[in-house]
């Protein structure tokens, strides 16, 4: 059995920071990102309102996320030491650095999953 593990990584980046925050991704860290690791893929928020439902469902005092991005890992052990070493990357830095409002998450959520497979 594999131990493939993905990573989902939601952001909710304060609204007033949102739209210099989405060039800085789109324009900087995503292409970085993307050519780094093995993303699945980055989305963010474009104004379509989200739907909660269930039987107590319950939204954060911040709102719905508006960034996620997907990344795939060999396993949680790879992801622990693989995204370390990329924080501290110098080119990765260096995006991080020109980051338009870096103090601007107010919530960072990353859940662990591995693929639903039957049979």
């Amino acid at each position: 059995m594999s131990q493939e593990i993905y990573e989902i990584r939601d952001y909710t980046i304060e609204a007033e920071h949102f739209a210099e925050y989405k060039v800085w991704a789109l324009e900087k860290a995503v292409p970085w990102l993307k050519a780094n690791l093995d993303i699945v893929d980055f989305w963010m928020d474009d104004g379509v309102p989200a739907e909660v439902s269930g039987s107590d469902p319950q939204v954060s005092v911040h709102g719905q996320p508006n960034v996620c991005w997907i990344i795939r890992w060999p396993s949680k052990e790879a992801r622990d030491t693989d995204f370390e070493a990329f924080s501290k990357h110098p080119e990765w830095q260096a995006i991080w650095d020109e980051h338009p409002c870096a103090d601007g998450y107010l919530q960072m959520n990353a859940r662990f999953m591995r693929a639903a497979r039957s049979g």
